[in-house]
């Protein structure tokens, strides 16, 4: 192989962080400078804030791309995520016990009881019987201990530790419903999230009332406690706290799908689906935990984006999957499943904030910035598969691409 060759095949590896280098040199040039002669792109305020605005998308991005992995697609996360935001809000200014803590509370017993009875089930190797003893007193104990724990340790609300439980919890088991039935049922994934996104929608706007499309957050006697205010805080005065639980979701997802039996059973299915079925994969498990994974991330985005805007609003997801699916897509996820990472949607989800922060910073047209995001995501996509250049000729040369 020439040293040409060579070259050309570095810059392909390369090609997605080369081009997050380029957006970040493209900042720098273009920033506003401030009167004290500091670029306003280079600043760490604004870097931060980069940070901030991009970690819901991020996490949202994170589940997404295992469910792509596995060739599938959830379009109900923008919408699970906006129940998760309404419900917390809810349960955090809750006075008294109301029809949906009474909803909320027995389910978040429900998953957590079950998940411990199922995780004793499959620890245990002896005595039958003593398992499904075990594993029923087991989930009993965790579901009773869940209920006390839950229930509003204010005269006002539920304490922020058990609103960061029941939340993800009640979203986990709307992720799992929908793997349920597109792993069992066998139904196009497409169609099952798009019902998901609807009842979510309809069921925070229920939350909400009619009279409440945004549901407030007062800190105070008459609404949340202070510690929810650690939600939107900065750690060391830098990091802020969302920021974090993204990069930690990347983190956990990265080392599970580069070294667990998971993470591989996700390529080998995304990759052919009859294969590794034939290979003795559960694949109707995989799929049913990847899409309970995906709710969950959800509704933990849900808490962190109620801590930002101190508020929970139904339509606030509206468009979100669809922005956590081009992040995805720019990161060299293959839409077709069975390759991709998390670390290539890391580097996507931050093309895709630093483009929106340079174009604010140049006090860009939102519809403009609209039309620069379609853009990156046709080149992107055409970049992934090879296809740029073959554009370009056909556009400069009169050359046709060929079909795939």
């Amino acid at each position: 192989m020439s040293r040409k060759q060579q070259l050309l095949g570095l810059v392909g590896r390369l090609k997605l962080y080369l081009g997050l280098a380029a957006l970040l040199a493209v900042g720098i040039a273009v920033s506003p400078v401030a009167a004290d002669g500091t670029n306003v792109f280079l600043s760490p305020d604004n870097l931060a804030d980069v940070l901030r605005q991009v970690s819901n998308n991020g996490i949202l991005a994170v589940g997404m791309t295992m469910v792509i992995l596995i060739a599938g697609i959830d379009l109900s996360v923008g919408t699970v995520m906006a129940l998760g935001s309404t419900l917390t809000a809810m349960l955090l200014t809750l006075r008294g016990w109301s029809t949906a803590a009474y909803v909320t509370v027995p389910t978040c017993a429900l998953v957590v009881g079950s998940a411990t009875g199922a995780a004793v089930w499959r620890l245990s190797t002896k005595w039958r019987a003593a398992r499904v003893v075990t594993a029923l007193m087991a989930g009993l104990l965790a579901g009773g201990l869940a209920v006390a724990w839950l229930a509003p340790q204010t005269s006002t609300g539920f304490s922020v530790l058990a609103v960061l439980v029941a939340v993800p919890c009640v979203t986990l088991l709307l992720g799992t419903l929908s793997g349920l039935i597109i792993a069992k049922g066998r139904l196009q994934p497409f169609i099952v999230t798009l019902a998901m996104m609807i009842a979510a929608l309809g069921s925070a706007r229920l939350i909400a009332g009619k009279d409440h499309s945004v549901y407030q957050v007062y800190i105070g006697p008459d609404g949340a406690t202070p510690a929810f205010q650690l939600l939107r805080a900065r750690i060391g005065g830098i990091l802020p706290v969302p920021g974090f639980v993204f990069l930690l979701c990347v983190a956990i997802a990265s080392f599970a799908l580069r070294n667990l039996r998971f993470g591989r059973y996700l390529y080998a299915i995304g990759g052919n689906e009859e294969a590794a079925r034939l290979s003795g994969i559960n694949v109707e498990r995989i799929k049913t935990a990847t899409y309970a994974i995906s709710g969950l991330l959800a509704g933990l985005t849900g808490v962190l984006y109620c801590a930002q805007y101190r508020q929970g609003k139904p339509d606030a997801g509206t468009g979100m999957e669809l922005d956590a699916i081009a992040a995805v897509v720019i990161g060299g996820t293959s839409l077709m499943g069975g390759r991709g990472s998390v670390v290539g949607t890391l580097v996507g989800v931050f093309i895709f904030g630093l483009l929106n922060n340079i174009l604010q910073l140049r006090n860009v047209d939102y519809n403009v910035q609209l039309v620069f995001k379609g853009v990156i995501i046709i080149a992107a996509v055409l970049l992934q598969e090879g296809r740029l250049g073959e554009w370009f000729r056909h556009l400069f040369r009169g050359h046709r691409p060929a079909h795939r």
